[in-house]
């Protein structure tokens, strides 16, 4: 077996062009003194994280059906197009660490190259793999910005809001990087992968988007499509419509996914604007370019606080967690109308306008005070355009625990729906009862704090006899007067205390305790 074999794994990078890790692993290989074939031999392969398909943080998955489904048509357009050169996609599932491991174990992998991610649980994976294979070659690149780390590095200082952020850029000149041609002049050879982790999207099952449909090559066609139109010339004055696929650019389901790099779309929006002029429009979608931008390298520098509960702040916001409220509000069950409408949409569909986004998070965590963490979460499962440093930092935006000094934002619910929907027309489409167009904020809670029925009306029960049963005084001596050794108490589960409609009887948290175009 060949010394000089090479694997390149995909995350969220699911593209062939412009695919800057992909370039460089060619390009290292291929000028190292071990290589003088003028083929390379090279494996590529995608793993499917075991934990996305379990409920383990704040209640939710990570892989919700929507995401799945737009996840698998990105896969299956890689697959055709790596079987046109005459590769195979090895897909796998299982503990990525195990799995990277034990591929490059069995398959005499010397060199292994992949995109560099921002997000801190993605980083511990490649670090854990160069862990257990010290002697492995790691070929690395950034791949899904606009910027490289060292261009970046200037601007660390501005980190601290977006505008000081955006202004530095834009003041200096930063330039992007023209896309590259990833399999321009290069012959490769393919190899045939072994391991037991191996599966086949036909293993998979999921609801497709009725929205957009996943892939490199539907990626190149519909932002052509955008931009073939007036569509970027009117981006300003439709962008913040509830509704529609043409009133904002849509990019953002291909960019999370890796469909296609922003700097691709920048150079489309360059050139649309040098053949039909530049207008606050199409500055506003390079604006928005610059907020994902910006909250990939704030999620690079602060790791994991990106999912504390104070994020950046000093103090921790004044929000709880209330079963009951956050899942009238996953299922557009609240007492607020648009909000039903939003959230209905978004569980249909995958995707929800940004001033949908905006609206929802800031009802859950000012509304309805819940832990911004647990409609993070619920993001993180349901949209198809999930980006683990647009969505997070978005959150922490609203709740008030990010960089920005002005604290957090508090949308008034129905001004905002005399702003964006006058008529009506969006929640007439989304909500289909009586119930979701409810403004009875006595729909709300049906047990209170303890978790004890408000309305014996409200669930159906019997009154409770004022009779005591049993008359005899009771013996105020305690049972045990030893103190309670503390590390004897269980703590139990996220997931055991989920909302249980049958029985209020169950034990609960105690509750006293978006840019993405």
């Amino acid at each position: 077996m060949s010394d000089d074999r090479s694997l390149f794994v995909f995350t969220q990078d699911l593209r062939l062009q412009d695919n800057l890790a992909l370039n460089a692993l060619f390009v290292d290989v291929l000028t190292s003194e071990s290589q003088r074939k003028t083929e390379l031999p090279v494996a590529f392969a995608y793993v499917f994280d075991e934990r996305w398909f379990k409920s383990i943080r704040y209640q939710q998955q990570s892989m919700g059906q929507h995401k799945l489904a737009f996840l698998l048509q990105s896969l299956a357009d890689l697959q055709q197009q790596l079987e046109s050169l005459g590769h195979t996609l090895h897909l796998c599932i299982g503990d990525p660490v195990t799995v990277i491991s034990d591929l490059v174990q069995q398959n005499s992998i010397k060199t292994l190259g992949y995109s560099k991610q921002v997000g801190w649980d993605e980083r511990q994976i490649w670090q854990q793999v160069a862990k257990r294979q010290p002697q492995l070659r790691l070929i690395s690149e950034w791949n899904n910005g606009l910027f490289n780390q060292q261009q970046i590095t200037l601007y660390v200082n501005a980190m601290t809001s977006f505008s000081q952020f955006r202004r530095k850029v834009e003041k200096t000149g930063l330039s992007v990087e023209q896309p590259c041609n990833t399999f321009n002049g290069i012959s490769t050879q393919s190899i045939t992968l072994i391991s037991e982790a191996l599966t086949d999207l036909s293993q998979f099952q999921a609801t497709k988007s009725a929205l957009l449909s996943g892939g490199e090559q539907a990626a190149q066609q519909h932002v052509s499509h955008y931009f073939s139109k007036s569509y970027p010339s009117e981006y300003k004055q439709t962008r913040n419509e509830l509704d529609g696929i043409e009133n904002s650019t849509k990019f953002s389901p291909f960019l999370a996914m890796g469909n296609i790099s922003a700097r691709q779309i920048w150079a489309q929006l360059k050139q649309y604007e040098q053949i039909h002029g530049a207008n606050d429009s199409t500055y506003w979608i390079g604006f928005e370019l610059l907020w994902r931008e910006y909250f990939h390298w704030l999620a690079l520098q602060h790791g994991s606080q990106l999912y504390r509960f104070k994020g950046q702040a000093t103090k921790p916001p004044l929000t709880s967690f209330f079963p009951e409220r956050f899942s009238k509000w996953c299922l557009g069950s609240t007492p607020y109308p648009l909000v039903n409408a939003c959230m209905k949409q978004l569980n249909s569909t995958g995707y929800m306008s940004n001033r949908g986004r905006q609206i929802v998070a800031s009802c859950l965590v000012n509304e309805l005070g819940v832990d911004w963490r647990f409609g993070a979460a619920y993001f993180e499962q349901q949209l198809i355009d999930y980006d683990v440093a647009s969505n997070w930092g978005n959150w922490q935006y609203i709740a008030g625990v990010g960089v920005d000094p002005r604290g957090g934002r508090h949308f008034n619910i129905e001004k905002q729906t005399q702003q964006y929907d006058p008529n009506g027309d969006f929640i007439a489409r989304w909500c289909s009862s009586s119930n979701d167009c409810s403004l009875d904020t006595t729909l709300l809670d049906s047990v209170d704090i303890d978790d004890w029925p408000i309305d014996c009306e409200l669930i159906d029960c019997e009154p409770i006899d004022s009779k005591p049963i049993d008359s005899k005084p009771i013996d105020s001596k305690p049972i045990d007067s030893k103190p309670i050794d503390s590390k004897l108490i269980k703590h139990r589960p996220i997931e055991d205390v989920l909302v249980d409609k049958k029985s209020h009887s169950k034990s609960k948290l105690n509750k006293r305790d978006f840019h993405h175009e």
